[in-house]
């Protein structure tokens, strides 16, 4: 009976180990084999070392407009928009962010762990950098665009443009992969995610609406399409769609209908001339359109620049 000799001396071996049998043995095997490969990754990170020490700098959170908060460093943007059933954290930095954002977090009166669902503008390292360390912490759902799933489960190694052998940032699973106009629902907070890829495969906006007790706001979290390759677009053989995803993109942002736009980058939207610390809760002071059409302008323009060289 060497079938049953076998299964008597591997439960047996199992018992010795704190297990009941070998089912569950075989469980936790394929377990620690689906999270190998994420395990490889998470020894060969190394975010690059020369970064803009505004990147980094700390800044003082406060209430944008309703229940949207701005929680990030000096010019890396991150957002906390809260709910009646937690909170979303869109965007988290470098990876030397996770305390300071949640010091911001909870200097605001929020507690860390009511962080529910985590969101980023785009899977490059100064916007993912801590994002598996706060999910670690808070245990929130990673969501993100179907198109930056991959390069977000390498770190970044598969990236197009800045990828490598090594990942630059904590690769991180999602939970749930978003397609161009779905839903992200948090009690009674919605959120619309707009594909708006270039730069990156699956870069992503995000539209919604808050209120005060004066008035309701459209609210844009615009990632805007910056080139971030100096290869012709004709040579990028891992992303043959790219020029007419800058196309449908630049198209796509100026369609859109809103009050206040915020961005990826603080500096996009002219933040520090629209706040100082310390100044109250101003709404008003980021209603901008004049300065959205102005920033895409500027980057169409220099999309067509180069696309005239190829």
């Amino acid at each position: 009976m060497p079938n049953t000799e076998y299964k008597y001396k591997g439960t047996a071996w199992a018992a010795n180990y704190g297990l009941p049998n070998l089912k569950q043995l075989h469980a936790k095997l394929i377990l620690y084999s689906l999270f190998l490969p994420l395990f490889a990754f998470s020894q060969n990170v190394k975010e690059p070392l020369e970064t803009p020490k505004e990147w980094s700098a700390p800044y003082p959170p406060f209430r944008i407009a309703g229940n949207i908060y701005y929680v990030g460093t000096y010019d890396l943007a991150c957002y906390l928009i809260t709910s009646n059933n937690g909170n979303i954290l869109i965007n988290t930095g470098l990876s030397s962010s996770a305390d300071q954002i949640k010091k911001n977090v909870t200097s605001l009166g929020f507690k860390f762990k009511d962080i529910k669902i985590l969101l980023t503008t785009q899977a490059h390292y100064d916007h993912m950098g801590a994002m598996a360390q706060i999910k670690k912490l808070t245990g929130a759902k990673m969501m993100v665009d179907q198109k930056d799933a991959q390069v977000m489960r390498d770190g970044g190694r598969s990236d197009y443009a800045l990828g490598g052998k090594e990942s630059s940032y904590a690769p991180v699973i999602a939970d749930r992969l978003l397609k161009n106009g779905d839903k992200i629902q948090l009690g009674n907070t919605s959120i619309v995610m707009l594909h708006h890829p270039g730069h990156t495969k699956g870069s992503s906006s995000f539209l919604l609406k808050t209120s005060d007790n004066k008035r309701s706001y459209s609210v844009l979290i615009a990632n805007m399409p910056s080139i971030v390759t100096d290869k012709k677009f004709a040579e990028i053989a891992a992303y043959p769609e790219i020029k007419k995803d800058y196309a449908n993109t630049f198209v796509s942002l100026k369609k859109l209908s809103f009050d206040i736009w915020l961005s990826s980058h603080a500096s996009q939207f002219h933040l520090h001339n629209k706040h100082k610390p310390g100044d109250s809760y101003n709404p008003w002071a980021f209603i901008d359109p004049r300065g959205y059409e102005e920033a895409l302008a500027e980057l169409e323009a220099a999309y067509k620049k180069k696309i005239s060289n190829e």
